[in-house]
């Protein structure tokens, strides 16, 4: 059984790891150098925010989820639960909050891309750099509209 419950400090670790190992399993394009400075910029930043776990029966963290302003600017499952449903329950948490959701993927990351555009988000535009100016090219994408 699935829920849902906003992070704490103490699940800081957990979601830690659950960062490193869907980077690990998705990300093979970054750097390394890229990889750490990244790490190091999500160490700092994820404290300061809430995002949104999705837990399983025993309360352990399996996947989150970063929204802003009707962004999601963060979604990472753990790569042992890929497949699951966890990361589709998740938008479907974010589009019942936000039904014009939009969200960016990386170019290199053509599972992520499926997976959205298989949710019913469009493309809606390209950035040949990512949000920190890295040659990471990103696809935007909005929810459809109905």
């Amino acid at each position: 059984m699935l829920t849902f419950r906003p992070s704490t400090d103490q699940d800081l670790p957990r979601v830690m790891e659950i960062w490193r190992r869907a980077v690990d399993a998705t990300h093979h394009f970054l750097t390394p150098d890229d990889r750490s400075a990244i790490e190091a910029e999500v160490v700092e930043f994820f404290p300061q925010v809430s995002l949104e776990l999705a837990v399983d029966a025993s309360g352990t963290p399996q996947g989150f989820m970063f929204l802003h302003d009707g962004h999601l600017e963060a979604l990472f499952i753990d790569p042992d639960q890929h497949g699951t449903g966890i990361g589709k329950a998740l938008i479907s948490r974010a589009l019942a909050a936000h039904p014009a959701l939009t969200t960016d993927v990386n170019e290199q990351n053509p599972e992520a891309l499926g997976f959205y555009e298989h949710l019913g988000f469009l493309r809606s535009g390209r950035s040949a750099l990512d949000g920190q100016g890295r040659p990471y090219p990103l696809i935007h994408l909005r929810y459809r509209p109905d």
